[in-house]
């Protein structure tokens, strides 16, 4: 039987008298049913196991996420404690610079001779009282000094360049009322402005500014 008679035997079967088709087609259809049973019986089975291995790959790759999240956080740790370091380093730096209450005394006194060295006339040196914070206290002096424009910058760059942290602020500059026209040397200036020092302060100083800081007595 070739191809174009099995095709037309297939085409004259009758779907509701399956008795009546040759031995040969019913048992190919019993064949692909049973093929067909299989394959749908299988898959039932194999399913639940694949939707199981899926499930496991996608929990595998969200460890391993974890996992790299976690390793990457490990890795930083040691980044973030050399940065501590390093903070710490500066932080006692910058300590060293403010100096000590007995210090204040001469730091005070190399303000003033930066102010003659520049050749500024002095008059007023004020100090306003000390400002404790945190660990340090701020301590504002009220300056006022006559002299050129090029002498203040001389001055103001000398006490930057001071050992010891020192700030110039409020500045205010004017006209020196003894300066006048056709006197034939530089125009006066007048500038006031606030010789800002600091000092840290001691474990005592602290713990009475802070009293909650202190350990608790023994009942």
């Amino acid at each position: 039987m070739n191809a174009q008679e099995i095709l037309q035997t297939l085409q004259t079967l009758d779907a509701q008298n399956p008795g009546a088709w040759p031995k040969w087609v019913r048992v190919a259809a019993v064949i692909a049913t049973g093929v067909l049973v299989l394959i749908l019986g299988g898959w039932l089975l194999i399913k639940p196991v694949h939707e199981s291995v899926q499930a496991a790959r996608a929990q595998e790759r969200t460890l391993l996420q974890e996992l790299d999240d976690k390793q990457k956080k490990v890795a930083a740790i040691d980044a973030y404690r050399e940065q501590l370091k390093e903070m710490e380093r500066q932080f006692g730096a910058m300590l060293k610079q403010l100096p000590s209450r007995a210090e204040v005394a001469n730091l005070l006194n190399d303000i003033s001779q930066k102010r003659v060295e520049a050749s500024l006339e002095e008059e007023l040196f004020q100090p306003i009282g000390e400002i404790p914070k945190d660990f340090y206290a701020a301590i504002p002096n009220k300056i006022v000094v006559v002299g050129d424009y090029h002498e203040m910058g001389i001055f103001v760059s000398e006490v930057a360049a001071l050992p010891r942290i020192v700030t110039i602020e409020d500045v205010e500059i004017r006209g020196a009322s003894s300066s006048g026209p056709g006197s034939g040397g530089p125009t006066l200036l007048r500038m006031t402005a606030t010789a800002q020092t600091y000092r840290y302060l001691d474990e005592a100083e602290i713990a009475a500014a802070n009293p909650q800081t202190q350990p608790r007595g023994r009942r």
